[in-house]
């Protein structure tokens, strides 16, 4: 993983908020309050959990969240615990980095959801990043 290309994007959101897309299931919700993290990770040596494998001492994180509350039933199919293992997410963005627009996909594993009377918010860890030039 690209850790210097997220290292720019998180520094990027505290000036500009880009639009975020996530994929689930050949559906597309837009992301609020997105927030992109570098933070610990509870692991003292290299482990699998979910069939993900963790060696690194930080890991990249995303916080969102989705006011589409049609969401939720696609949430259970995604999530580590009535599944066996993560499914593979994608969210989207588009942002400038080293003076060109950029589409960056982030395959992410959701971790987390806590659903509120106005919004779903969504905890996703990083687990690759792709990215593709624009014209």
């Amino acid at each position: 993983m690209n850790e210097k290309i997220l290292i720019e994007i998180i520094e990027i959101q505290n000036t500009q908020q880009p639009d975020y897309i996530l994929h689930i299931d050949r559906t597309n919700f837009n992301l609020q309050n997105v927030k992109l993290t570098r933070s610990p990770t509870p692991v003292n040596q290299p482990t699998t959990r979910g069939g993900v494998y963790f060696s690194d001492k930080y890991a990249f994180k995303i916080k969102a969240q989705v006011n589409d509350f049609s969401i939720i039933p696609l949430l259970s199919q995604s999530m580590l615990g009535p599944n066996p293992e993560f499914q593979e997410l994608k969210v989207t963005t588009k942002i400038r980095l080293e003076n060109s627009l950029k589409e960056i996909t982030f395959v992410v594993n959701l971790t987390n959801s806590m659903q509120s009377s106005s919004h779903v918010e969504l905890n996703m860890t990083i687990v690759r990043v792709n990215i593709e030039n624009l014209p």
